[in-house]
C-alpha cells in the first residue's frame, strides 16, 4: 500500500495514529530498517506464524489506539513455542479489549544496545528530528539530541556525537561497532519524511536495536497523524539597509523631550548631547519653549528642516496620533521607548497591533515599543538609558532585554571593547531579533553579533538567518528562559522529551551559532571573537608561572573538549635553552617562577611556533607588576624606610608594567604570522581593568581575561565555531 493511502485510510477513519504495522511500512520506505513482521487476526494465525517464522518471537497486540503497548501489558518477549503463544495472546486479548484488532508476531531481535529516533513539530521551528539513548532509559535518562528538518548528512552524523552515550555507537564489550553510515540514512530519512508529508505531526521509533554484528533494526514504531501547530501570523520582514539606516541618522528629533531629570525624554537627550552627537538635534514638546538653553518646537512639523530619526518617549495613548505627523514630515523611522503596548496585555495589545498597521501604511519603521534606546559609536549617537559609550568596534549588539544590553555596554566600555552598535528591541511590533540578523548579514562594519534571546516569533526564519550569518560571522547567543516549562502534551516519546529550550538550542548549534551559559560569557566571547584569528584546532599550549593555574587550565581545558598535547622533543629541547633544567617537561609549561618577560616572552613565541598547537594561553605573566607595587606599599607601611635602600623604585615597577605591554603586544605580532590565538590571564588592575589592548596598524589584539577559567572557556567557544565551519565546508578568511 502506498503511503496517501495508508494516511487516507487512517483519517477517512478519523484515526489519530497509525497502527505499528502501518507505520512500519512507511517508515520502510524511507530506508528506516525494520523487523520482519507478520500480522495475525487471531491468537491460533499468530501461533502458526511464530512456528514459520522461527522461535523465539515477540507478540505484540496490534491496534490504531494501542500507542503505549508496554505499558498496558501488551508486549510479550522471547515467546519459545506455540503453547506461549497462545497464552500471551489471550493476556493480550484480555488487557486491549476493545482496542485490539489483531497481532503483531516477530522474531526476537537480540541487542544490548537501544537507541530511539523520532520526529515532532515544534510551533517555532516546525519538524524537529530527534535521536538518543533508547529503551527503557529513554524518558528517564534524557539522553536525547534535536535538529531541525530539513538536516544534511553533515549535521545528522555530527548529531550522532552529541550523544552523552556516544560511546554506545562503538565497539562495545567484544561486539563491533554500530552501522553508522545506517543510523545516519535513519536520520535522513526521518527528516524527508516530515518535510514531505504534513499530516504526519509525530514519529517515534523506539526501541532501535543494534544487535550482536553492529546492525540496525527498528523494532517498535508509532506515527501520529494531525495538524501541525506551527505559527503562521508573522511579522513582515523588515529591510535590512533600513535598520542600518536608522542607527546613522544626520538628524533626530526627540519627541516628548523633558527637563524633569528623572524623564526618559531628559535622560536620553541629555546622553546623546554629551556623546557629542555631530548632527542636528531637536525637540518637540507643546508645553515647553525651551530645555536647557535650547529651542523646543511644539511639533515636528514646526522643525523647519529635514529629520532622519525620531525617538519618542510621550505617553502610549498618543503615540498612533504621531504617526500622520511623522508622514507628512516624511520622516520613515522611529525609535519607540514608550512602554503600555502589548507587554501589559489587553487594550494594549490592539493599541500595538493599530499602531503597526497605521506605521506600515505611512511608511514608517519603528523599533519598540518599550525598550531603552539605541547607540551607535561609529556616529557618536548615544542615546540609551545608560551613560556609556563603548568606542565603535566591529560587534553588533542586540538584546531583548534593555537592562542587560546596557550592562554589556557598560563592560564593553570597561573592557575596551568595541560595538558596531547596540540596540534592546523591547516588543519587536515591527523590528525582530530575525531582521537585526538580516542587517548585521549585509553590513559589511559589522564582524561579530552578540544576542541576548528570550524568543523568536519566526523560529524557521531566525534558523535561516542565523546559519547564513554564521557563514561569515560568528553569531553569540545568551538564550533567556532556560526551563523545561512549557513543554506541551505529546503522544510519544520523541514529542514528551522535547522542550522550547532543548529544540531552540538545537536549532542554533544547527546554525552555527555559539551559545552562552552566562551573561559575562558574551562579553568573553566578544572579546575573543573580536580580538583573535580564529584557531585552526583544539590543541592548546599552555604557560604558567605558577602551577595551580596551570591545572586549573588543564581541567578546563579537558571539560571544554580543547586537548593538551604532549611537548615533542624538539619543542622540549628548544625550552631546556630557556628555562632552568628543572621545569616541568610538560604542557602546561611551568615557568618555575621565572618572572623575566623577556624569558617569557620567548616561551611564548616558541608554543607559537609548534605545528602540534593551535592555540596558546599564558597564565600569570599579566599583572606582575600589580603585585610589586602591592608588596611595595605594605612594605613602607610597615617600614617607611625601606623604600630608601631595600625596595625597587617606583620608575621600576613602571617598567614592569611598560614590558607586559610590550610582551603583549609581541604576542599581538605572533598572532599576525602564526594565525594562532594567543591570550592570557592575569591580573588587570595595572591595565586599569582592560581586557583588550589595541596594538596599531592590526586587525588582531591583546587579549587578558581575569581567570583561567573565562580564558579557556572564550577559546572553546572559538573552537567549537570553527568545527562548525570546517564540518559545513566554508573556508575561514
Amino acid at each position: 500500500m502506498k503511503i496517501n493511502e495508508i494516511i487516507g485510510k487512517a483519517k477517512s477513519e478519523k484515526r489519530a495514529a497509525l497502527t505499528e504495522a502501518e507505520s512500519k511500512v512507511i517508515l520502510a520506505k524511507y530506508g528506516i530498517p525494520v523487523v520482519n513482521e507478520r500480522v495475525a487476526l487471531t491468537a491460533v494465525d499468530a501461533a502458526e506464524i511464530a512456528t514459520e517464522l522461527g522461535y523465539p518471537v515477540v507478540l505484540k497486540g496490534l491496534g490504531s489506539k494501542l500507542t503505549h503497548k508496554t505499558e498496558r501489558g501488551l508486549v510479550a518477549l522471547n515467546l519459545k513455542c506455540q503453547t506461549e503463544v497462545l497464552e500471551k495472546a489471550k493476556f493480550i486479548g484480555l488487557a486491549a479489549g476493545e482496542d485490539l484488532e489483531g497481532y503483531l508476531v516477530q522474531p526476537m531481535v537480540q541487542g544490548r544496545r537501544e537507541f530511539v529516533a523520532g520526529m515532532f513539530c515544534d510551533p517555532d521551528f516546525g519538524p524537529v528530528v530527534m535521536f538518543g539513548l533508547g529503551g527503557v532509559f529513554t524518558e528517564a535518562l534524557e539522553d536525547v539530541v534535536f535538529r531541525v528538518a530539513p538536516i544534511s548528512e553533515a549535521q545528522a552524523d555530527a548529531l550522532l556525537d552529541e550523544v552523552r552515550s556516544s560511546k554506545l555507537l562503538g565497539a562495545f564489550r567484544g561486539e563491533p561497532p554500530a552501522n553508522r553510515r545506517k543510523i545516519i540514512e535513519i536520520i535522513l530519512g526521518l527528516s524527508r519524511l516530515a518535510m514531505e508529508y504534513p499530516d504526519i505531526v509525530e514519529v517515534d521509533i523506539n526501541p532501535l536495536v543494534i544487535d550482536a554484528k553492529g546492525e540496525i533494526v527498528a523494532v517498535d514504531a508509532l506515527i501520529i497523524l494531525g495538524m501541525r501547530n506551527e505559527r503562521t501570523s508573522m511579522p513582515q520582514p523588515a529591510n535590512p539597509q533600513d535598520i542600518i539606516n536608522m542607527f546613522s541618522p544626520r538628524s533626530v528629533a526627540f519627541i516628548g523631550a523633558s527637563n524633569h531629570v528623572e524623564k526618559w525624554g531628559y535622560r536620553l537627550l541629555a546622553h546623546t548631547v554629551a556623546g557629542e552627537f555631530p548632527g542636528e538635534i531637536y525637540l518637540i514638546n507643546p508645553r515647553l519653549d525651551e530645555i536647557a538653553g535650547r529651542k523646543v518646537y511644539k511639533s515636528v512639523l514646526d522643525v523647519p528642516a529635514k529629520i532622519d530619526l525620531a525617538i519618542v518617549t510621550i505617553p502610549a495613548t498618543e503615540v498612533l496620533g504621531l504617526i500622520p505627523q511623522l508622514k507628512e514630515k516624511k520622516i520613515k523611522y522611529m525609535v519607540l521607548i514608550t512602554a503600555g503596548f502589548a507587554e501589559v496585555g489587553g487594550e494594549g495589545i490592539q493599541l500595538e497591533r493599530d499602531l503597526v498597521r497605521a506605521a506600515s501604511d505611512a511608511g514608517i519603521l519603528f523599533i519598540g515599543p518599550n525598550m531603552m534606546g539605541i547607540s551607535n559609536p561609529h556616529t557618536k549617537l548615544f542615546s540609551s538609558w545608560t551613560s556609556s559609550r563603548p568606542k565603535p568596534g566591529s560587534i553588533g549588539l542586540v538584546s531583548q532585554s534593555g537592562n542587560l544590553g546596557t550592562q554589556f555596554m557598560l563592560a564593553a566600555e570597561k573592557a575596551n571593547i568595541g560595538l558596531r552598535l547596540f540596540c534592546g528591541t523591547g516588543n519587536e511590533a515591527m523590528v525582530s531579533i530575525d531582521d537585526f540578523l538580516g542587517a548585521f548579514e549585509m553590513d559589511d562594519i559589522t564582524e561579530t553579533v552578540v544576542l541576548y534571546v528570550e524568543g523568536v516569533k519566526n523560529g524557521r526564519r531566525f534558523l535561516q538567518l542565523a546559519e547564513r550569518v554564521s557563514r561569515n560571522k560568528p553569531v553569540i547567543l545568551l538564550k533567556g528562559g532556560r526551563t523545561e516549562a512549557g513543554n506541551s502534551a505529546a503522544s510519544s516519546h520523541t514529542g514528551a522529551l522535547a522542550s522550547n529550550i532543548r529544540v531552540f538550542n538545537a536549532a542554533c548549534k544547527q546554525a552555527g551559532v555559539i551559545l552562552a551559559r552566562h551573561p559575562t560569557d558574551l562579553l568573553d566571547y566578544s572579546t575573543a571573537f573580536s580580538s583573535l584569528p580564529l584557531p585552526m584546532g583544539n590543541r592548546v599550549g599552555l604557560l604558567t608561572v605558577g602551577g595551580g593555574w596551570g591545572v586549573v587550565a588543564t581541567d578546563g581545558c579537558a571539560e571544554s573538549g580543547l586537548a593538551i598535547p604532549q611537548l615533542s622533543a624538539d619543542i622540549i629541547s628548544r625550552i631546556d635553552k630557556v628555562l632552568p633544567s628543572y621545569w616541568s617537561h610538560g604542557n602546561p609549561i611551568d615557568t618555575v617562577a621565572t618572572l623575566d618577560l623577556s624569558i617569557l616572552t620567548k616561551l611564548v613565541e616558541i608554543l607559537a611556533q609548534w605545528d602540534e598547537c593551535d592555540a596558546v594561553i599564558h597564565l600569570g605573566v599579566v599583572g606582575m607588576s600589580v603585585f610589586a607595587e602591592s608588596f611595595r606599599n605594605a612594605s613602607i607601611k610597615m617600614n617607611p624606610k625601606a623604600q630608601e635602600t631595600l625596595l625597587p623604585k617606583k620608575e621600576a615597577i613602571e617598567a614592569i608594567l611598560d614590558m607586559e605591554i610590550e610582551f603583549i603586544k609581541h604576542t599581538v605580532r605572533l598572532m599576525e604570522e602564526y594565525k594562532k590565538p594567543i591570550l592570557g590571564s592575569g591580573n588587570l588592575d595595572g591595565h586599569n581593568g582592560k581586557a583588550v589592548l589595541d596594538v596599531n596598524e592590526s586587525k588582531f589584539k591583546g587579549v587578558t581575561f581575569p581567570t583561567p577559567g573565562q580564558a579557556v572557556n572564550a577559546l572553546a567557544g572559538m573552537v567549537q565555531y570553527g568545527k562548525w565551519l570546517k564540518r559545513e565546508q566554508i573556508e575561514t578568511k
